[in-house]
């Protein structure tokens, strides 16, 4: 698992704990509905984000017995419930309170904005530096990968680093939101504002849940690498001197940043006689080979070798594979 994620997470769950409590205590003093969306909104960030700490765990386990291609696809597991819990407890609550302020007859009269507007700037601040941290991390893998910023996080397969930096945006649009409508309640006295801005941070949140929740789907039901990692490899099995040809069954993603590699390997027989002479001396061979009765000990000898050689050109080729791409857990080769 990549360090960044688990900065990015463990950061952003420090950060929102202390806005939220901030958020409820301005909510409490200034009974503002887009307060209370924005508490509610770091509320469930603390929750989502406690998920993805627990899935960076479990998805770290070790193969066992009952799974042998071990726990990677866990990580999708926990992304997608904090997804979810995203879209129901953040987006449903905030949506619903926007709507019974917006309908109430005698909406509640905001008070005490200048509190508000002070914490929401504190917020700001905490929120902003949590969300530099998650985006450093996006950064620094797409910088590894060799792609732009947003190429990278449409199609990374990191679901922590991808739900944090949408959650932790979504948080600091959230709290803008708040700062515009609470602001304009100040300027007008119309607490209809006030609704607006709740509405708005609700179908904000809602968006950001289903982006999250159709790419951990589509991680969970099974997703290909992305080409720029199966060139990768391809180019790996191209140039080695031992493979003829090769036809890759599969190239999927087992995890965040985790691999299943399998494929057939058509190897050069005449690559491998090449090795095989190289050990041996050419003139005691073709001595054998003229004696009748050694030529079946012989065969025999040279078939057993190039067997235990198969075996230690694959071990090879599997080591520069995961050189060349680390996340390749799961390599399977079959000799054509």
């Amino acid at each position: 698992m990549a360090g960044g994620s688990k900065a990015a997470v463990y950061a952003a769950i420090g950060g929102n704990t202390l806005v939220t409590i901030a958020k409820f205590a301005g909510f409490m003093m200034t009974g503002s509905g887009a307060m209370f969306s924005e508490s509610v909104h770091s509320a469930a960030d603390v929750a989502n984000q406690a998920f993805l700490a627990l899935g960076l765990k479990r998805a770290d386990k070790e193969p066992d017995e009952v799974h042998p291609f071990g726990y990677g696809r866990e990580a999708f597991v926990w992304s997608l419930i904090s997804a979810v819990g995203l879209f129901f407890v953040g987006c449903g609550v905030t949506v619903m309170h926007g709507i019974h302020t917006l309908t109430d007859e005698h909406p509640h009269e905001v008070g005490g904005t200048e509190i508000a507007l002070g914490i929401l700037v504190f917020s700001l601040l905490v929120e902003g530096a949590s969300w530099w941290i998650a985006v450093k991390a996006l950064r620094d893998e797409a910088k590894k990968q060799e792609l732009g910023f947003w190429e990278n996080l449409a199609t990374t397969d990191d679901p922590f680093a991808v739900a944090v930096f949408l959650e932790d945006s979504a948080a600091v649009l959230g709290v803008l939101f708040a700062m515009g409508s609470i602001g304009l309640v100040r300027l007008t006295h119309n607490p209809i504002w006030d609704a607006v801005g709740t509405l708005l941070i609700g179908f904000l949140l809602g968006f950001v849940a289903v982006f999250l929740i159709y790419k951990n789907r589509s991680l969970l039901i099974g997703k290909a690498m992305r080409p720029a990692d199966r060139a990768l490899i391809e180019r790996v099995f191209e140039e080695d001197p031992a493979i003829e040809s090769v036809a890759i069954q599969r190239a999927a993603v087992t995890g965040a940043s985790a691999y299943r590699i399998s494929a057939e390997i058509d190897f050069d027989g005449h690559y491998l006689a090449e090795q095989w002479l190289k050990t041996h001396d050419v003139t005691e061979v073709a001595k054998q080979l003229s004696d009748p009765e050694a030529v079946g000990p012989f065969l025999g000898d040279f078939a057993e070798h190039i067997v235990d050689h198969l075996g230690d050109e694959v071990d090879r080729i599997e080591a520069k594979l995961r050189e060349a791409l680390p996340g390749a857990q799961n390599i399977a080769l079959e000799p054509d």
